[in-house]
């Protein structure tokens, strides 16, 4: 019986002395992270789930605020660009390493809000004006709040030892022709009626160049931990 014992425990002391070693590892390929990003939806962070080697759920929240100079219609502006971007998505990788394709949307309050003085005269609706008539011009462009997306990219997380994993995405989000809402004030004809049919007319041709948001283009880098 002692020569029996002794043998079971003899065999069992290299299971005993790889066990932490194997323990370790399991901690640094945990299932679950979280990670930073920046692209062009803004910086922002995440929160992934590996289901297995080929599924991860990921959630997101981008923001992208930012103020230029924009032309529409002819017309100079200062565009406020304001993007708040929550998403969820699902990347598979299909051959079980870091390439993976991605799906899901994004979701929440995304516009561009638009200031004009005029310098100089300037075309509404087809006629022309003075400075002086058209006072100053206020507008927002307001894109869909849920925007399709789609994407490929390559993120070692969850297919490297260790806790640090990187992340490139290129794609795009998708979405319905954004709503363009226009006003002027503050002129001598900013009132009138006439006036304000031209501007109805004007706020239809920033409609048409703001089309063009239907789709975004989207690449991001970031950096992960797992846990």
């Amino acid at each position: 019986m002692k020569t029996l014992a002794l043998t079971a425990a003899f065999a069992a002391l290299p299971a005993a002395l790889i066990a932490p070693d194997a323990l370790a590892q399991d901690a640094g390929r945990g299932r679950f992270a979280v990670g930073a990003q920046v692209g062009t939806p803004g910086a922002g962070v995440q929160a992934q789930y590996s289901v297995n080697d080929y599924i991860v759920l990921r959630g997101g929240y981008d923001v992208l605020q930012w103020e230029t100079d924009d032309t529409y219609d002819g017309v100079d502006y200062e565009a406020d660009i304001d993007f708040q971007s929550p998403g969820a998505f699902v990347d598979l990788h299909p051959f079980g390493n870091g390439f993976f394709v991605s799906a899901g949307a994004y979701f929440g309050d995304r516009g561009v809000d638009l200031t004009s003085d005029p310098d100089q005269d300037v075309e509404i609706g087809g006629f022309t004006f003075t400075p002086e008539q058209v006072g100053t011009l206020t507008g927002r462009i307001d894109l869909e709040s849920t925007a399709p997306f789609l994407g490929l990219g390559y993120d070692n997380t969850f297919t490297r030892d260790g806790r640090l994993g990187f992340r490139i995405l290129a794609g795009a989000a998708f979405g319905d022709a954004p709503q363009v809402d226009l006003n002027a004030s503050g002129g001598t004809l900013s009132n009138q009626a006439l006036f304000q049919e031209l501007l109805v007319q004007e706020e239809q041709d920033i409609q048409d160049e703001a089309d063009n948001y239907k789709v975004l283009p989207v690449v991001q880098i970031g950096l992960n931990y797992r846990f």
